[in-house]
């Protein structure tokens, strides 16, 4: 379960003369707020009330003077009973650097650029600024937090009031420590810390490091979650750590948890109130017992951060270092008889049910990184990866990139293994990862052809923002490997949805754009008052979520600028609906999964 803080953004409509006389028009322009690479596929949307087919659009600088001209395409399709017609405004002509709008009678859009792909350096940038504010421990940018984790100590899993709930039933039961598991990212808006999600995200982190990230900050941030990772395995007991602090308290009402109270995180350490004993001192808990194999989902995603890592480390000693812990942790791996894999406590903040993706990535990125260092093991990892991805071929493939599924990373990086070492006659070939990889482009780009913004990830569904940046990266990704570049213009427009050209306008990524999110679900950014910059959240979701009014309310949680007023409820649509709301954790709150799957997507496309 994610809880921070929910953003209020605006709908973009200003005023501006016509660019010739035609019939009023009663809508909005959608587009990317960031821009395009002069050389890329670029489309805006018109969401029209009473339809226009044939309205002239023009572009005008940043001096208000017209640059291209030419007539709205085809109805895309209604979005909802009010806005039942989107037409689609093809500006791929336009190639000049510069700054421009679009105009449609008295509609104007907000503002994009047209600029080399290094442009996405930018926002790229903000998301790194996002991860240094998520930042726990002695090394937080802010003041330091939580340090008392230093010497924190382990219990048994607790026994929760039911399947679908956070809620503990009874006490905790210690069971070992003291550890020290300070420092790390918070997970989302709350301070919990989740093993699982980090290594996801140090993944993508390292590689983006090296898939060419410019930005100087990356390897320090980088650094500092795998640092965290090294804390929460102990080589020497063969012990993988999974989680600092529970979500909620306990159904005797004796103790609270990190979702039960609003406030910033350097207050915890020195929480004398009753009943926030697990404030105070988080507790921490195993994946399994000491020397006991562990979920193959996290030994897999674990192990494959190490690797990534070791394959851009310079110090080739400290690379090696790297390796042998990677090799360590996947050597853990429970892989018969899994059962439910192991994510978080409670299982259902995030119920992963797919590892072969995990263990194939693992195995991939050993081998790249032994490949590096000339290490004989190699050829054994290649054969293990090429194992699980065709058992995951074979029994779980139908998902896209995100946390829950990372095959993609993982088939293009096995690619890249087999090419280097020449290796055949294995479980898969590089034909049969290369289709599974189309294959996954091809179910966003069914879901794309049917919807009027082009979107092909479900956004009335949790994760449509990630989601979508996973699409927009794998479409690089499929470029990287095959020199095919058939779904770039599908990967672009996946991005440009993320960034505003969807039908509420925003930009989900706080900060990035003109219109980005406002209110997010994020307590340190709701207190203070301070921008969430570089903030990813969930964007849309199911409109269900909402039927109960917002929740998530806390006395100590200021109110967003346009309190109890939904500026996006008119364009609730497809079951899907938008709140920019400090209370709307479904639809507002950041995470660093978000932030981290983005981050990736801007980095691959920022090299087209």
């Amino acid at each position: 379960m994610r809880v921070a803080a929910a953003a209020v953004a605006l709908a973009v409509l200003t005023m501006g003369a016509p660019a010739m006389a035609q019939p009023s028009t009663t809508g909005f322009i959608r587009v990317d707020q960031v821009g395009f690479a002069p050389a890329e596929a670029k489309h805006a949307y018109l969401m029209s009330a009473s339809g226009a087919p044939g309205a002239r659009f023009s572009v005008v600088d940043h001096r208000g003077r017209e640059v291209l001209g030419g007539t709205a395409g085809r109805d895309l399709g209604e979005w909802n009973a009010k806005y039942p017609h989107v037409y689609d405004l093809d500006l791929s002509k336009l190639s000049r650097p510069g700054s421009y709008r679009i105009k449609v009678g008295t509609l104007t859009s907000a503002e994009f650029k047209v600029a080399p792909a290094a442009l996405l350096a930018l926002p790229a940038a903000k998301v790194v600024t996002f991860f240094g504010g998520q930042r726990d421990g002695s090394e937080a940018l802010r003041r330091a937090s939580h340090l008392n984790d230093r010497a924190a100590s382990v219990y048994d899993w607790p026994t929760f009031t039911g399947p679908d709930t956070d809620q503990i039933k009874g006490d905790l039961t210690k069971v070992g420590g003291p550890v020290d598991v300070e420092g790390g990212w918070f997970d989302a808006g709350d301070y919990l810390k989740f093993t699982h999600i980090l290594a996801y995200v140090d993944t993508l982190l390292w590689a983006a490091k090296r898939d060419g990230s410019p930005d100087p900050r990356l390897r320090r941030e980088a650094a500092h979650g795998l640092k965290y990772l090294d804390k929460m395995w102990d080589e020497k007991t063969k012990t993988l750590y999974i989680q600092v602090g529970i979500g909620a308290g306990n159904a005797e009402g004796t103790f609270v948890g990190d979702h039960d109270i609003w406030r910033l995180p350097e207050a915890d350490d020195g929480d004398q109130a009753e009943g926030h004993q697990y404030i105070r001192n988080r507790p921490v808990f195993r994946a399994a017992a000491p020397g006991e194999p562990i979920s193959p989902n996290l030994a897999g995603r674990t192990a494959a951060a190490f690797a990534l890592a070791a394959q851009v480390e310079p110090s080739r000693w400290r690379a090696q270092q790297y390796l042998d812990q990677a090799a360590s942790i996947y050597a853990m791996a429970k892989t018969e008889n899994v059962g439910q894999l192991v994510t978080s406590l409670p299982h259902a903040f995030y119920p992963e049910s797919v590892w072969r993706d995990d263990m194939e990535l693992g195995g991939a990125e050993l081998a790249l990184a032994a490949l590096r260092l000339g290490d004989s093991r190699a050829s054994g990892w290649i054969a293990q990866a090429a194992r699980w991805a065709g058992e995951y071929m074979a029994q779980d493939s139908g998902d896209t990139l995100n946390l829950y599924d990372v095959s993609a990373l993982a088939h293009a990086d096995l690619v890249k293994a087999l090419r280097k070492s020449g290796a055949t006659g294995l479980a898969v070939d590089e034909k049969a990862l290369l289709a599974g990889l189309k294959a996954q482009l091809d179910i966003g780009a069914a879901r794309a052809a049917a919807d009027p913004f082009r979107a092909g990830a479900r956004y009335d569904e949790f994760d449509s923002v990630p989601r979508t940046f996973g699409l927009a990266a794998t479409s690089r990704l499929y470029r990287q490997v095959t020199g095919d570049r058939s779904y770039d213009a599908f990967g672009t427009a996946q991005r440009n949805w993320a960034l505003g050209g969807n039908p509420w306008g925003v930009s989900f990524v706080a900060e990035v754009g003109e219109n980005s999110i406002k209110c997010p679900h994020y307590q340190m950014s709701n207190i203070t008052g301070r921008p969430a910059v570089g903030a990813v959240v969930n964007g849309p979701n199911s409109a269900s979520l909402f039927e109960g009014g917002l929740g998530g309310h806390f006395e100590e949680m200021p109110k967003c600028p346009a309190d109890d007023v939904d500026r996006y409820a008119e364009f609730t649509g497809h079951g899907s609906r938008f709140v920019d709301d400090v209370r709307s954790w479904q639809a507002s709150e950041p995470a660093d999964d978000f932030a981290a799957i983005a981050f990736y997507a801007l980095t691959l496309m920022s090299k087209d």
